[in-house]
């Protein structure tokens, strides 16, 4: 159907054309007087020129469709539309200052052809950088929202930057549920060198590598059926660099994004060279239930620790317990009280002594 299309347009192009400059083609060759079919031959003659040309072009014109078809798809819609406000306040910048460039003798229509293309192209730059702030500023809605809402807006940022997605938090699966509480904003993107990484995982000869690839493309097919997030997947990559954490980082800083993983040392290489970083880890442990050194709790004691005589249980969020003097009660339940507690960007880990020894 495209083709048909193309080659029909070329033709009615040749058309057109061949009927408009006809009688200037005979007065460039010194004709004053001319037949009045010649219109009709002329649009023929050029309309089966146009189409014997789109024979060979047409494969070229369809493929060009397609790559802006397919750039399209994965390209959100914000985006598309902060680049088409500015590419208009652009061009309308550049008509009002039309007329005063004209007035540059000998080079003012070339000035401001040239003027036109580069206010454009500025407005589209623009757009696409400030794209969060036009979004704020013509669609933000004032919610009230809860205060477990607030703190973990306050872990993710204010703001609707893209969030890049490395292959850590996405199998880590967490950010599933994340997704469904409809509180990141911005588009989740998942750059093909990530993609490619997950597939790769998939495919290895190791059960365990391959079931963490397999999981992480589970989670990501999970989360693009999600409603209250959009996930783009970006077809980039670098090919002068071969580490995917050095590609999140690139790409992190020509798109004006942060970077979402559970990855201890990106998180620090992140830190360190100025780039937004959102650790998984982090966010979960905002949420987590707050407890205090004195405090009391039960908990079961499950295996034991690293050092002689502890045991380790483990609270229902998956906090680490580890018990002084609790190997011997490995296997049952316990009041303990808390000693001290221990917080990392890995996770958060307490440590308690048993009730009854207290009581001793």
């Amino acid at each position: 159907m495209l083709k048909f299309v193309t080659v029909s347009c070329f033709a009615t192009i040749g058309g057109v054309m061949g009927y408009s400059f006809t009688p200037e083609l005979f007065r460039m060759f010194g004709f004053s007087v001319f037949p009045s079919s010649s219109r009709w031959i002329g649009a023929i003659s050029l309309a089966i020129i146009c189409l014997l040309l789109s024979i060979w072009l047409v494969k070229y014109v369809v493929s060009f469709v397609s790559w802006v078809e397919t750039r399209l798809k994965h390209t959100p819609f914000l985006n598309i539309a902060s680049g088409c406000l500015g590419l208009t306040i652009g061009l309308l910048i550049a008509y009002m200052v039309g007329p005063e460039i004209r007035l540059i003798p000998l080079i003012g229509g070339e000035v401001q052809f040239f003027v036109s293309v580069g206010l454009g192209y500025l407005g589209v730059r623009i757009g696409l950088v400030k794209r969060s702030e036009l979004f704020k500023l013509f669609f933000q809605r004032t919610v009230q929202k809860s205060p477990e809402t607030q703190l973990v807006s306050k872990e993710l940022g204010n703001h609707s930057m893209d969030k890049l997605l490395d292959t850590s938090v996405i199998i880590d699966g967490r950010i599933v549920e994340l997704a469904r509480t409809g509180i990141i904003d911005g588009s989740l993107v998942v750059p093909s060198f990530v993609l490619y990484e997950l597939q790769h995982l998939a495919d290895s000869s190791n059960d365990l590598i391959r079931n963490r690839g397999r999981r992480g493309l589970d989670v990501l097919n999970t989360i693009q059926r999600e409603q209250k997030v959009h996930v783009e997947i970006q077809e980039i990559d670098f090919e002068d660099v071969s580490e995917v954490d050095s590609k999140l980082i690139r790409l992190a800083k020509q798109r004006n994004a942060t970077i979402f993983t559970n990855d201890f040392n990106l998180n620090k290489v992140c830190q360190v060279q100025g780039i937004p970083v959102l650790n998984m880890n982090d966010l979960a442990n905002a949420i987590k239930q707050v407890i205090l050194p004195g405090e009391e709790l039960d908990v079961a004691v499950v295996k034991e620790g690293k050092e002689a005589n502890q045991g380790v249980g483990y609270l229902e969020d998956g906090t680490m317990i580890v018990i002084e003097g609790g190997r011997r009660l490995i296997g049952t339940n316990v009041r303990i009280y808390v000693t001290s507690l221990l917080q990392t960007s890995s996770g958060r880990m307490v440590f308690a002594k048993p009730k009854i020894q207290s009581a001793m």
